[in-house]
Protein backbone atom coordinates (compact mmCIF):
# COMPACT_ATOMS: atom_id res chain seq x y z
CA UNK A 1 0.00 0.00 0.00
CA UNK A 2 2.50 2.35 1.05
CA UNK A 3 4.77 1.47 -2.06
CA UNK A 4 2.38 3.13 -4.51
CA UNK A 5 2.71 6.38 -2.70
CA UNK A 6 5.95 7.13 -3.98
CA UNK A 7 8.65 10.04 -3.15
CA UNK A 8 8.46 13.10 -5.43
CA UNK A 9 11.55 15.28 -4.99
CA UNK A 10 12.01 18.69 -5.55
CA UNK A 11 15.37 20.53 -5.76
CA UNK A 12 15.62 24.02 -6.18
CA UNK A 13 18.55 24.95 -8.95
CA UNK A 14 19.53 28.74 -7.75
CA UNK A 15 18.95 31.24 -10.41
CA UNK A 16 22.32 33.09 -9.68
CA UNK A 17 24.97 30.61 -10.12
CA UNK A 18 28.17 32.58 -10.59
CA UNK A 19 29.39 36.64 -9.59
CA UNK A 20 28.46 38.06 -12.84
CA UNK A 21 25.60 38.86 -15.30
CA UNK A 22 23.53 36.56 -16.28
CA UNK A 23 21.20 36.68 -19.06
CA UNK A 24 17.75 35.73 -17.05
CA UNK A 25 14.73 34.80 -19.10
CA UNK A 26 10.86 36.96 -19.47
CA UNK A 27 8.50 35.61 -21.49
CA UNK A 28 5.22 36.62 -23.35
CA UNK A 29 2.61 36.03 -25.51
CA UNK A 30 2.62 38.02 -28.41
CA UNK A 31 -0.78 38.71 -30.46
CA UNK A 32 0.31 37.29 -33.38
CA UNK A 33 -0.92 34.32 -34.86
CA UNK A 34 -0.37 30.70 -33.43
CA UNK A 35 0.89 29.71 -36.73
CA UNK A 36 4.18 31.58 -35.82
CA UNK A 37 6.79 28.97 -35.13
CA UNK A 38 8.07 29.61 -31.79
CA UNK A 39 12.02 29.60 -31.79
CA UNK A 40 14.89 28.35 -29.35
CA UNK A 41 18.09 30.67 -28.94
CA UNK A 42 21.32 28.61 -28.72
CA UNK A 43 23.73 30.23 -26.14
CA UNK A 44 24.70 30.28 -22.33
CA UNK A 45 21.95 29.04 -20.95
CA UNK A 46 19.15 26.18 -20.97
CA UNK A 47 16.74 25.41 -19.71
CA UNK A 48 14.74 22.62 -17.50
CA UNK A 49 13.82 19.58 -19.56
CA UNK A 50 10.23 20.12 -17.95
CA UNK A 51 10.38 23.62 -19.79
CA UNK A 52 11.77 22.15 -23.30
CA UNK A 53 8.93 19.17 -22.95
CA UNK A 54 6.63 21.78 -22.59
CA UNK A 55 7.35 23.64 -26.13
CA UNK A 56 8.43 26.60 -23.88
CA UNK A 57 11.84 28.43 -26.17
CA UNK A 58 14.08 29.14 -23.70
CA UNK A 59 16.19 32.58 -24.69
CA UNK A 60 19.71 31.91 -23.95
CA UNK A 61 21.56 34.69 -24.99
CA UNK A 62 23.12 35.50 -28.78
CA UNK A 63 22.55 32.69 -31.52
CA UNK A 64 20.55 31.89 -34.31
CA UNK A 65 16.62 30.73 -33.50
CA UNK A 66 16.40 26.99 -33.83
CA UNK A 67 12.86 26.04 -33.97
CA UNK A 68 10.93 23.74 -31.79
CA UNK A 69 9.06 21.06 -33.19
CA UNK A 70 5.50 20.90 -32.98
CA UNK A 71 4.81 24.15 -30.69
CA UNK A 72 1.59 24.38 -28.80
CA UNK A 73 1.94 28.54 -29.16
CA UNK A 74 3.98 31.32 -30.00
CA UNK A 75 6.13 33.34 -27.16
CA UNK A 76 8.47 35.63 -27.37
CA UNK A 77 11.30 35.32 -24.89
CA UNK A 78 13.77 38.58 -23.75
CA UNK A 79 16.65 38.62 -21.92
CA UNK A 80 17.69 41.04 -18.70
CA UNK A 81 20.77 41.27 -16.48
CA UNK A 82 21.46 39.59 -13.18
CA UNK A 83 24.03 39.77 -10.56
CA UNK A 84 24.43 37.94 -8.01
CA UNK A 85 26.84 35.98 -5.26
CA UNK A 86 27.95 31.99 -6.59
CA UNK A 87 25.90 29.55 -4.72
CA UNK A 88 27.20 25.81 -4.84
CA UNK A 89 24.80 24.17 -2.60
CA UNK A 90 21.35 23.09 -3.57
CA UNK A 91 18.35 23.10 -1.21
CA UNK A 92 15.82 20.12 -1.76
CA UNK A 93 12.76 19.36 -0.75
CA UNK A 94 11.56 16.05 -0.23
CA UNK A 95 8.01 14.74 -0.50
CA UNK A 96 5.76 12.04 -0.09
CA UNK A 97 2.55 13.59 -1.41
CA UNK A 98 2.00 16.62 -3.04
CA UNK A 99 0.04 17.91 0.53
CA UNK A 100 2.98 16.52 2.53
CA UNK A 101 5.42 18.98 4.69
CA UNK A 102 8.60 19.37 2.98
CA UNK A 103 11.97 17.41 4.29
CA UNK A 104 14.30 20.35 4.00
CA UNK A 105 18.10 19.48 3.01
CA UNK A 106 20.48 20.63 4.49
CA UNK A 107 18.34 21.64 7.56
CA UNK A 108 17.15 25.39 7.16
CA UNK A 109 18.89 26.63 10.29
CA UNK A 110 22.04 25.55 8.43
CA UNK A 111 21.58 27.00 4.68
CA UNK A 112 24.23 29.67 4.09
CA UNK A 113 22.64 32.79 3.56
CA UNK A 114 23.87 35.19 1.31
CA UNK A 115 23.86 38.94 0.05
CA UNK A 116 20.66 40.06 -1.47
CA UNK A 117 20.63 40.23 -5.24
CA UNK A 118 19.86 43.11 -6.81
CA UNK A 119 16.85 43.54 -9.39
CA UNK A 120 14.88 46.27 -11.03
CA UNK A 121 12.41 46.54 -13.82
CA UNK A 122 9.05 47.84 -14.51
CA UNK A 123 7.51 44.63 -13.26
CA UNK A 124 9.22 42.39 -10.52
CA UNK A 125 7.78 39.20 -9.28
CA UNK A 126 9.64 38.63 -5.89
CA UNK A 127 9.73 35.42 -3.99
CA UNK A 128 10.93 34.76 -0.58
CA UNK A 129 14.03 32.34 -0.18
CA UNK A 130 16.09 30.09 1.70
CA UNK A 131 19.50 30.99 0.75
CA UNK A 132 19.32 34.85 0.33
CA UNK A 133 17.06 37.82 -0.59
CA UNK A 134 16.09 40.16 -3.36
CA UNK A 135 16.56 43.60 -3.08
CA UNK A 136 13.81 45.27 -5.55
CA UNK A 137 13.23 48.19 -7.35
CA UNK A 138 10.19 48.48 -9.73
CA UNK A 139 7.29 50.42 -10.78
CA UNK A 140 5.04 47.20 -9.85
CA UNK A 141 6.10 44.77 -7.54
CA UNK A 142 4.33 41.63 -6.61
CA UNK A 143 5.62 39.68 -3.31
CA UNK A 144 4.83 36.55 -2.35
CA UNK A 145 6.97 35.28 1.26
CA UNK A 146 6.81 31.60 0.38
CA UNK A 147 7.81 30.91 3.89
CA UNK A 148 6.52 28.38 6.66
CA UNK A 149 9.09 29.62 8.92
CA UNK A 150 9.73 33.26 8.82
CA UNK A 151 8.19 35.03 6.39
CA UNK A 152 9.38 38.74 5.83
CA UNK A 153 7.72 42.24 5.08
CA UNK A 154 9.22 43.29 1.35
CA UNK A 155 10.34 46.47 2.12
CA UNK A 156 12.42 45.33 5.32
CA UNK A 157 15.93 44.58 3.10
CA UNK A 158 15.02 48.08 1.07
CA UNK A 159 13.04 46.87 -1.75
CA UNK A 160 10.52 49.59 -3.48
CA UNK A 161 7.85 50.00 -5.47
CA UNK A 162 5.46 52.36 -6.98
CA UNK A 163 2.47 49.74 -6.48
CA UNK A 164 2.96 46.76 -4.43
CA UNK A 165 0.82 43.67 -4.32
CA UNK A 166 1.52 41.13 -1.50
CA UNK A 167 0.06 37.61 -2.25
CA UNK A 168 0.58 35.32 0.84
CA UNK A 169 -1.64 32.50 2.60
CA UNK A 170 -3.48 32.89 5.99
CA UNK A 171 -0.30 31.18 8.58
CA UNK A 172 2.00 34.32 6.71
CA UNK A 173 -0.13 36.81 6.93
CA UNK A 174 -1.18 35.84 10.93
CA UNK A 175 2.76 36.38 11.39
CA UNK A 176 2.73 39.69 9.62
CA UNK A 177 -0.14 40.96 11.48
CA UNK A 178 -0.53 39.50 14.65
CA UNK A 179 -4.29 38.95 13.53
CA UNK A 180 -6.61 35.81 13.63
CA UNK A 181 -9.30 37.25 11.37
CA UNK A 182 -8.98 37.23 7.62
CA UNK A 183 -10.74 41.17 7.21
CA UNK A 184 -8.29 42.32 10.04
CA UNK A 185 -5.23 40.55 8.39
CA UNK A 186 -6.03 42.50 4.89
CA UNK A 187 -6.50 45.87 6.84
CA UNK A 188 -3.51 45.38 8.60
CA UNK A 189 -1.11 44.78 5.33
CA UNK A 190 -2.63 47.26 3.26
CA UNK A 191 -1.39 50.06 6.10
CA UNK A 192 1.35 48.51 7.81
CA UNK A 193 2.83 47.21 5.04
CA UNK A 194 2.10 49.91 2.60
CA UNK A 195 0.49 47.63 0.32
CA UNK A 196 -1.91 48.47 -3.01
CA UNK A 197 -2.97 44.96 -3.14
CA UNK A 198 -3.55 42.23 -0.56
CA UNK A 199 -4.35 38.70 -2.28
CA UNK A 200 -5.30 36.73 0.73
CA UNK A 201 -5.43 32.75 -0.38
CA UNK A 202 -7.90 31.04 1.53
CA UNK A 203 -7.38 27.62 0.87
CA UNK A 204 -10.74 25.75 -0.62
CA UNK A 205 -12.17 28.82 0.72
CA UNK A 206 -10.67 30.94 -2.44
CA UNK A 207 -9.17 33.82 -1.64
CA UNK A 208 -9.73 37.87 -0.63
CA UNK A 209 -8.36 40.57 -2.88
CA UNK A 210 -8.37 43.63 -1.04
CA UNK A 211 -7.34 47.37 -2.87
CA UNK A 212 -8.04 50.45 0.24
CA UNK A 213 -11.13 51.05 -1.25
CA UNK A 214 -12.63 47.40 -1.67
CA UNK A 215 -12.67 43.75 -1.09
CA UNK A 216 -13.97 40.67 -3.59
CA UNK A 217 -14.23 37.04 -3.24
CA UNK A 218 -12.41 34.64 -5.40
CA UNK A 219 -13.22 31.16 -5.71
CA UNK A 220 -11.05 28.49 -6.14
CA UNK A 221 -11.72 25.92 -8.97
CA UNK A 222 -12.11 22.34 -9.03
CA UNK A 223 -10.19 19.85 -11.06
CA UNK A 224 -10.53 16.39 -11.86
CA UNK A 225 -6.70 15.52 -10.39
CA UNK A 226 -5.40 17.42 -7.90
CA UNK A 227 -1.16 18.31 -7.84
CA UNK A 228 -0.22 21.05 -5.15
CA UNK A 229 3.46 21.39 -5.68
CA UNK A 230 4.10 24.85 -7.45
CA UNK A 231 0.65 25.91 -7.66
CA UNK A 232 1.36 29.14 -5.48
CA UNK A 233 3.88 29.86 -7.90
CA UNK A 234 1.75 29.44 -10.80
CA UNK A 235 -1.03 31.78 -8.68
CA UNK A 236 2.18 34.00 -8.50
CA UNK A 237 3.31 34.24 -11.85
CA UNK A 238 -0.40 34.56 -13.32
CA UNK A 239 -1.77 37.15 -11.19
CA UNK A 240 1.64 39.14 -12.04
CA UNK A 241 0.76 38.85 -15.49
CA UNK A 242 -2.43 39.88 -15.71
CA UNK A 243 -2.32 42.58 -13.07
CA UNK A 244 1.16 44.01 -13.76
CA UNK A 245 1.90 43.49 -17.05
CA UNK A 246 -1.40 43.10 -18.89
CA UNK A 247 -2.88 46.03 -16.42
CA UNK A 248 -6.54 43.98 -15.63
CA UNK A 249 -8.34 45.27 -12.40
CA UNK A 250 -6.85 43.19 -9.48
CA UNK A 251 -9.42 41.11 -8.67
CA UNK A 252 -10.39 39.60 -12.09
CA UNK A 253 -6.54 38.90 -12.78
CA UNK A 254 -6.59 37.04 -9.32
CA UNK A 255 -9.88 35.13 -10.92
CA UNK A 256 -7.62 34.39 -14.37
CA UNK A 257 -5.03 33.56 -11.71
CA UNK A 258 -7.36 30.93 -9.88
CA UNK A 259 -8.23 29.13 -12.57
CA UNK A 260 -4.31 28.37 -14.04
CA UNK A 261 -4.15 26.74 -10.85
CA UNK A 262 -6.71 24.51 -11.75
CA UNK A 263 -5.32 23.99 -15.18
CA UNK A 264 -2.38 23.17 -13.47
CA UNK A 265 -2.95 21.15 -10.84
CA UNK A 266 -5.29 18.82 -13.26
CA UNK A 267 -2.45 18.64 -15.86
CA UNK A 268 1.10 19.27 -13.91
CA UNK A 269 2.34 21.22 -17.41
CA UNK A 270 2.83 24.51 -18.36
CA UNK A 271 2.56 27.49 -20.19
CA UNK A 272 -1.29 28.09 -18.40
CA UNK A 273 -3.80 28.98 -21.25
CA UNK A 274 -4.31 32.66 -22.20
CA UNK A 275 -6.63 34.93 -20.87
CA UNK A 276 -9.43 34.23 -23.58
CA UNK A 277 -9.18 30.50 -23.06
CA UNK A 278 -8.90 30.72 -19.08
CA UNK A 279 -12.13 32.83 -19.31
CA UNK A 280 -14.16 30.45 -21.82
CA UNK A 281 -13.24 27.26 -19.45
CA UNK A 282 -16.30 25.75 -17.87
CA UNK A 283 -14.71 25.23 -14.38
CA UNK A 284 -16.28 24.50 -11.35
CA UNK A 285 -16.18 27.21 -8.39
CA UNK A 286 -15.37 25.74 -5.05
CA UNK A 287 -18.40 26.59 -2.87
CA UNK A 288 -17.44 26.93 1.03
CA UNK A 289 -19.50 25.02 3.29
CA UNK A 290 -19.46 22.55 6.31
CA UNK A 291 -19.72 18.63 7.30
CA UNK A 292 -18.52 15.75 8.15
CA UNK A 293 -16.26 13.28 6.88
CA UNK A 294 -15.65 9.49 7.70
CA UNK A 295 -12.53 7.68 7.06
CA UNK A 296 -13.32 4.14 6.13
CA UNK A 297 -10.27 2.08 5.96
CA UNK A 298 -8.12 -0.88 7.56
CA UNK A 299 -5.68 0.05 10.42
CA UNK A 300 -3.93 -3.27 10.84
CA UNK A 301 -0.84 -2.04 9.89
CA UNK A 302 1.94 0.36 10.26
CA UNK A 303 1.09 1.52 6.74
CA UNK A 304 -2.95 1.50 7.43
CA UNK A 305 -2.01 3.59 10.10
CA UNK A 306 0.29 6.31 8.70
CA UNK A 307 -2.49 6.38 5.70
CA UNK A 308 -5.12 7.11 8.17
CA UNK A 309 -3.35 9.49 10.34
CA UNK A 310 -1.88 11.01 7.27
CA UNK A 311 -5.56 12.10 5.87
CA UNK A 312 -7.33 12.62 9.00
CA UNK A 313 -4.71 15.47 9.54
CA UNK A 314 -5.16 16.82 6.34
CA UNK A 315 -8.38 17.17 6.30
CA UNK A 316 -8.12 18.88 10.03
CA UNK A 317 -5.82 21.41 8.73
CA UNK A 318 -8.04 22.38 5.65
CA UNK A 319 -11.13 22.78 8.81
CA UNK A 320 -12.57 20.01 7.88
CA UNK A 321 -14.87 17.67 10.46
CA UNK A 322 -13.61 14.31 10.59
CA UNK A 323 -15.05 11.29 12.09
CA UNK A 324 -12.52 8.74 11.58
CA UNK A 325 -13.06 5.17 13.63
CA UNK A 326 -9.97 4.70 14.47
CA UNK A 327 -9.59 8.07 16.81
CA UNK A 328 -13.25 8.00 17.21
CA UNK A 329 -14.33 4.36 18.14
CA UNK A 330 -10.76 2.74 18.83
CA UNK A 331 -10.50 -1.12 19.13
CA UNK A 332 -12.95 -3.55 20.49
CA UNK A 333 -15.38 -6.06 20.46
CA UNK A 334 -18.04 -6.45 17.06
CA UNK A 335 -20.90 -5.27 19.56
CA UNK A 336 -18.88 -2.75 21.38
CA UNK A 337 -17.28 -0.96 17.36
CA UNK A 338 -20.07 -1.85 14.74
CA UNK A 339 -22.74 0.59 16.31
CA UNK A 340 -20.44 3.51 17.41
CA UNK A 341 -19.14 3.00 13.14
CA UNK A 342 -22.35 2.87 12.13
CA UNK A 343 -24.00 6.16 14.03
CA UNK A 344 -20.38 7.76 12.76
CA UNK A 345 -21.73 6.52 9.03
CA UNK A 346 -25.05 7.85 9.91
CA UNK A 347 -23.92 11.74 10.71
CA UNK A 348 -21.24 11.89 8.24
CA UNK A 349 -21.73 13.68 5.18
CA UNK A 350 -19.15 12.08 2.83
CA UNK A 351 -17.17 8.82 3.15
CA UNK A 352 -13.33 9.05 1.98
CA UNK A 353 -12.82 5.25 1.52
CA UNK A 354 -9.48 3.67 1.19
CA UNK A 355 -9.98 0.01 -0.63
CA UNK A 356 -6.26 -0.66 -0.69
CA UNK A 357 -6.63 -4.30 0.23
CA UNK A 358 -10.13 -4.63 -0.06
CA UNK A 359 -10.60 -5.24 3.53
CA UNK A 360 -14.39 -6.97 3.95
CA UNK A 361 -14.92 -4.04 6.76
CA UNK A 362 -14.12 -0.84 4.58
CA UNK A 363 -16.03 -2.58 1.66
CA UNK A 364 -19.29 -3.32 4.43
CA UNK A 365 -19.04 0.64 5.54
CA UNK A 366 -19.22 1.53 1.22
CA UNK A 367 -22.07 -0.09 0.82
CA UNK A 368 -24.03 1.06 3.82
CA UNK A 369 -22.81 4.47 3.01
CA UNK A 370 -24.44 4.07 -1.03
CA UNK A 371 -27.44 2.72 0.35
CA UNK A 372 -27.88 5.45 2.60
CA UNK A 373 -27.12 8.06 -0.26
CA UNK A 374 -23.95 9.50 0.76
CA UNK A 375 -21.36 10.57 -1.74
CA UNK A 376 -18.38 8.67 -1.59
CA UNK A 377 -14.45 8.85 -2.53
CA UNK A 378 -12.45 5.67 -3.22
CA UNK A 379 -8.83 5.48 -3.00
CA UNK A 380 -7.40 2.45 -4.74
CA UNK A 381 -3.78 2.70 -5.40
CA UNK A 382 -3.44 -1.47 -5.61
CA UNK A 383 -6.53 -2.65 -6.27
CA UNK A 384 -7.52 -4.81 -9.67
CA UNK A 385 -10.13 -3.08 -11.82
CA UNK A 386 -12.54 -6.19 -11.33
CA UNK A 387 -12.59 -5.64 -7.68
CA UNK A 388 -13.78 -1.96 -8.04
CA UNK A 389 -16.82 -3.14 -10.20
CA UNK A 390 -19.51 -2.54 -7.16
CA UNK A 391 -17.90 0.79 -6.30
CA UNK A 392 -17.58 2.14 -9.03
CA UNK A 393 -21.00 0.48 -10.82
CA UNK A 394 -23.10 2.21 -7.37
CA UNK A 395 -21.41 5.47 -8.16
CA UNK A 396 -18.24 6.16 -6.34
CA UNK A 397 -15.81 8.24 -7.39
CA UNK A 398 -12.27 6.25 -7.60
CA UNK A 399 -9.13 7.79 -7.76
CA UNK A 400 -5.59 6.29 -7.81
CA UNK A 401 -3.69 9.49 -5.84
CA UNK A 402 -4.18 10.27 -1.96
CA UNK A 403 -4.31 14.46 -2.15
CA UNK A 404 -7.09 13.95 -5.06
CA UNK A 405 -9.12 11.83 -2.77
CA UNK A 406 -8.57 14.49 -0.03
CA UNK A 407 -9.66 16.58 -1.94
CA UNK A 408 -12.71 15.53 -3.83
CA UNK A 409 -14.26 14.43 -0.28
CA UNK A 410 -13.92 18.54 0.37
CA UNK A 411 -15.55 19.54 -2.22
CA UNK A 412 -18.56 16.58 -1.99
CA UNK A 413 -19.53 18.33 0.75
CA UNK A 414 -20.53 21.06 -1.13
Amino acid sequence: MMRSLGFSTLQRTPAILAPRKREAIYAHEPDFPQDRPAVRRAGEFTGSGHTASQGFPVSEGEGNPVPIEQPTRSIVCRTFPIEGPEVRDAVSFRYIHSLDEPRIAPRPDSISVHPPIEVSGDVVLRFGMLEGDARVAARRAVYDPQSAFDPRPFHENGSTADELALILNAFEARRLTNETEPERMVEALIEKQDASIVVLKLGGHGAIVATRTSRTRVPAYRSDTVWKLGTGDVFSAAFTKFWACDGLEPAEAADLASRSVSVYASTRSLPIPAKKELAALDLSPVTPTSGRVYIASPFFTLADLWLVEEIRQRLLDMGVSVFSPLHDVGLGTAQEVALRDLEGLDQADVVLAVLSGSDPGTIFEVGYAVAKGKPVICLAQNMRDEDAKMPEGSGCLIVSDLVTAIYHSIWALA
